[in-house]
């Protein structure tokens, strides 16, 4: 074997090391948004849940207390909607980060893939012309199909995405209404009338 091709699977090797650690530090940055994602939301909750608190303890009757519950489901929709959406932008911008890294990725292989080809037909013994034809036509069919199913995946997540983007936009859409807590009078007639 030459020196020229083991260099060249030398740094094929190193380079496959080096590109397994950008993938994982893309994927901690990806956990570490929704790491930061989820205190936030903590944070937001427990402030609005000492605020509801501190409002219901200093209530006079208990009807403002129901009152004041029915005033926070509206927000709390709303943040649970808002919170989705920023989980939903965080694995959307990390797929296609991944799926910018793993096209990039595919043509560096195949580009070396060609020169290691390259590099043994150059430095293969008389004779080996039908080996050398045979890795060619592998190598040749092994990146059309490889290219075939990153298009047919990328596809996919291209459409996984659109579609749960727009079930996240309609599910924005279909606010629910707000609903008072309407008191209920106490009065002698209805509760006479409500016995029978």
């Amino acid at each position: 074997m030459s020196t020229l091709t083991t260099e060249q699977l030398i740094a094929a090797q190193k380079a496959g090391v080096e590109t397994s650690f950008v993938f994982l530090n893309k994927a901690f940055e990806g956990i570490e948004r929704l790491a930061e994602l989820n205190v936030q939301a903590v944070k937001s909750t427990l402030a609005e849940n000492q605020e509801f608190a501190v409002t219901a303890l200093s209530a006079k009757e208990p009807l403002e207390t129901f009152s004041q519950q029915s005033i926070l489901v509206q927000p709390a929709v709303e943040r649970v909607q808002s919170y989705w959406h920023h989980v939903f932008e965080v694995f959307s911008s990390t797929q296609a980060e991944f799926a910018a890294l793993a096209e990039a990725q595919g043509k560096q292989f195949q580009s070396d893939a060609q020169s290691f080809i390259d590099g043994l037909t150059k430095n293969a013994p008389a004779g080996s012309e039908s080996v050398v034809a045979a890795w060619k036509t592998f190598i040749t069919t092994a990146s059309e199909t490889a290219n075939s199913v990153y298009e047919t995946a990328a596809k996919a997540a291209r459409q996984a995405v659109e579609t749960a983007e727009s079930n996240l936009d309609a599910a924005s859409a279909a606010k629910q209404p707000r609903q008072a807590v309407v008191p209920v009078e106490s009065d002698t007639k209805q509760s006479s009338l409500r016995r029978f």
